[in-house]
């Protein structure tokens, strides 16, 4: 199995809304891709309520079959489409993948 973690942190404003709206918005369409992605186990999406200056907006927690199954996510028509109002939106990003 493969864990796929990222932490975003986001800019103040981009698509016309705040961090925080598009925070939501984020982690709406990301949850969207639940059971619409083989070889995706799990996905859960968490929003940062520490509000510090060493935390990120948003974690993406999310599991998966094999290390092919992370790849065809990567490039899956469903998740690309997520992508351009991420990358519009985000300052920062950080990721870990690994296997268990």
């Amino acid at each position: 199995m493969v864990k796929h973690l990222v932490l975003w942190r986001l800019k103040p404003e981009a698509h016309g809304q705040t961090a925080a709206e598009n925070a939501r918005a984020i982690k709406g369409k990301l949850e969207g891709l639940r059971g619409r992605i083989p070889g995706m186990l799990k996905i859960e999406v968490g929003l940062d309520f520490s509000r510090t200056d060493n935390s990120c907006d948003l974690a993406l927690y999310s599991e998966f079959e094999s290390r092919a199954a992370l790849d065809a996510y990567q490039s899956h028509p469903e998740h690309k489409a997520v992508m351009p109002f991420i990358l519009e939106a985000r300052a920062e990003r950080r990721l870990v993948d690994y296997e268990v």
